[in-house]
């Protein structure tokens, strides 16, 4: 918004943004809409000048818009999204956290305790699918009475992949998995309660059965303490409209 106002709007100007995360969680890609309305005469700007106009006020941000375009009034960042998409990255192989690449640390979790049994964790995650109650799967908060627990999990994959700089790391024996989720909308920390519980799985200390059983429990305080994921393998994948 700060960047925006450089632009001289007659209007102040407000970014509704389609999604918020949590202190330590990482966007690959969010989205925003805002209404820009300039002085009489003078032009609307096209995608790219503004795109280039907010990046250079940007500055020293760690933040850049990677794409803009025109929508129509009825249009909202939040509320017109049809799904979001939440990945998160998880690294195994290490037997001490000094082990984790210098260039992933805040950029995954390598939870500690031997490798996980991965085809454990894809049968627990489709506990997950569909719509349920997911109050075990939230944590409280002041906003926990006015929200709805039920939520749509649409998608969930449990796959391999490539670490930043993998080669670096391919003689130490580093694996790197992603856990990505797809619905509409999450209640407060689910996807880290949900990837929290699965590593437990993949560790032996819960069964893929366990799943099912705390999502008919309904009851945030039923989640095993120190399960949550920590918020820095957590990435905003996309929003689809």
């Amino acid at each position: 918004q700060k960047a925006a106002q450089n632009l001289k709007p007659v209007v102040p100007i407000k970014f509704h943004i389609s999604s918020r995360t949590d202190a330590g969680v990482h966007a690959l890609c969010n989205s925003a809409h805002l209404d820009i309305q300039r002085a009489p005469g003078k032009p609307a700007f096209t995608e790219k000048e503004l795109t280039s106009s907010l990046n250079h006020y940007l500055g020293p941000e760690p933040i850049r818009v990677v794409s803009g375009q025109r929508v129509p009034s009825s249009f909202h960042a939040r509320f017109s999204a049809l799904s979001r998409t939440y990945m998160y990255r998880l690294l195994l192989g290490c037997a001490h956290r000094s082990q984790v690449p210098v260039f992933e640390r805040d950029l995954c979790w390598a939870p500690l305790g031997g490798p996980l049994d991965v085809p454990a964790m894809q049968d627990a995650a489709q506990f997950l699918l569909g719509t349920h109650d997911f109050s075990t799967f939230r944590s409280l908060n002041s906003d926990t009475a006015f929200k709805s627990p039920i939520r749509t999990i649409l998608q969930v994959d449990i796959q391999p992949s490539p670490g930043l700089l993998a080669h670096h790391s391919e003689d130490r024996g580093l694996q790197f998995w992603e856990v990505k989720f797809r619905g509409r909308s999450f209640v407060y920390r689910q996807v880290r309660r949900m990837v929290g519980a699965l590593v437990a799985v993949g560790q032996g200390k819960l069964t893929p059965r366990h799943i099912k059983e705390l999502l008919e429990r309904r009851d945030a305080r039923a989640f095993p303490p120190s399960t949550m994921a920590p918020p820095s393998g957590l990435f905003l994948h996309s929003v689809e409209y």
